[in-house]
C-alpha cells in the first residue's frame, strides 16, 4: 500500500496468481467487463494470445477527498517466463490464486501455490489471499477441500477460497470483493488506515 498525502491517493496492488492455463486473464477480463472498463485493461500477448508478460488495469474509487487506485495485475502462467512473475509480485498487498480445477492439473496447481510461498518466506502468512477454485463450470473436478489440506490451509491467518467461473464471470466480483476485504482489514488492524466517522 502507497499513501500519497499530498495527491490524497492511497494505492493498492493485486495479483492473479496461478499455473498456466488456469484462467487468470479471463478472470480480469471478466472484472473489467462487470465494471464496464473492458478497454482500460492492458494485456500483453503472444500470436496465440497467451500472457507473455502480464495483464493490467487501474481502478479508481474517489470520495470527496481521498482517491482508492486499485492496481490489478496478472502473472504469465507459461514456464519460459517466469523470471517475470517475482518482478510483478513485488509489493503486492493481495494475491488471488487462481485453481485450474481439472482433475489431470491437481499437480500443477500446487507445483505453482508452493512457487508463490517461496517468494514470501514467513511473509506468506499475513499475504491476503483468496484462493479461486476455477473451472467450476465443468463436470468433472477435483476436490477443493483434498487441496486445501494438502497446502496447509488453517496456518495462514489472512486466506480465504471461493468457487469461480472465469468464463461465465461468475464469483470473479467475489473475490475481488473478498482480497481486498481482507487487504483493508489487515492495515487497519496495523493503524496504517483507519475509519472516518
Amino acid at each position: 500500500m502507497i499513501i500519497d498525502h499530498c495527491e490524497q491517493t492511497i494505492s493498492i496492488k493485486i495479483v492473479y496468481f496461478g499455473p498456466a492455463l488456469s484462467g487468470k486473464t479471463t478472470s480480469i477480463k471478466a472484472l473489467f467487463s462487470d465494471f464496464g472498463k473492458e478497454k482500460k485493461l492492458l494485456s500483453i500477448e503472444s500470436t496465440v494470445n497467451r500472457t507473455l508478460f502480464f495483464d493490467y488495469g487501474v481502478f479508481i474509487f474517489q470520495n470527496q477527498e481521498w482517491a482508492l487506485k486499485i492496481h490489478i495485475y496478472t502473472t504469465t502462467g507459461q514456464d519460459f517466463y517466469f523470471v517475470t512473475r517475482p518482478i510483478t509480485l513485488r509489493a503486492v498487498d493481495g494475491v488471488i490464486f487462481v485453481i485450474d480445477s481439472q482433475e489431470e492439473v491437481y499437480e500443477r496447481n500446487l507445483i505453482s501455490w508452493k512457487e508463490l510461498i517461496s517468494y514470501f518466506n514467513q511473509e506468506i502468512d499475513d499475504l491476503p489471499i483468496i484462493i479461486a477454485f476455477n473451472k467450476q463450470d465443468l463436470e468433472v473436478k477435483f476436490n477443493s477441500i483434498d487441496f486445501l489440506k494438502e497446502i496447509d490451509y488453517s496456518r495462514y491467518k489472512n486466506i480465504d477460497a471461493r468457487f469461480t467461473s472465469a468464463l461465465k464471470g461468475e464469483g470473479v466480483i467475489d473475490c475481488f470483493e473478498d482480497v481486498l476485504r481482507l487487504i483493508l482489514r489487515k492495515y487497519y488492524n496495523q493503524k496504517l488506515v483507519s475509519t472516518i466517522n
